[in-house]
């Protein structure tokens, strides 16, 4: 048996007489036990091209229609190639035309944003 203090800013500290190896486990199993129970985040990536044609988008879109019922974040990037930089507004274009074919079960989390040679933004699932 150990003596474990419980509480020592409390004014009489508090402390237990216990076995130190047992109270160790059961507070490793409660932690997993919380663990187990907590809601994981799934985050699907869709990438494509400015320049990509509007059959492949639709495609596109229905990839991300179907990890949107399954209740995922979908991150939907457009890759800039080359010369791309200097045409921004084709690059907009064609991701602002995105969310419009998926609007049906998803909405816009995160407004688009560059980062690095990527524009993407977030997109969230409905709720039902």
């Amino acid at each position: 048996m150990d003596l474990f203090c419980v509480s020592p800013q409390a004014k009489p500290p508090v402390c237990k007489i216990l076995d130190y190896g047992k109270y160790k486990f059961e507070q490793a199993k409660k932690e997993k036990e919380a663990k187990k129970n907590q809601k994981k985040t799934i985050v699907k990536e869709i990438r494509f091209t400015a320049t990509t044609d509007k059959h492949d988008l639709q495609i596109k879109a229905n990839a991300t229609n179907k990890f949107l019922s399954a209740g995922m974040k979908v991150k939907v990037s457009v890759f800039i190639k080359g010369r791309m930089m200097q045409r921004m507004d084709i690059v907009e274009q064609t991701l602002n035309t995105f969310p419009a074919m998926i609007s049906e079960l998803g909405e816009v989390e995160k407004l688009p944003e560059m980062n690095g040679r990527d524009y993407s933004c977030v997109v969230n699932p409905k709720k039902k």
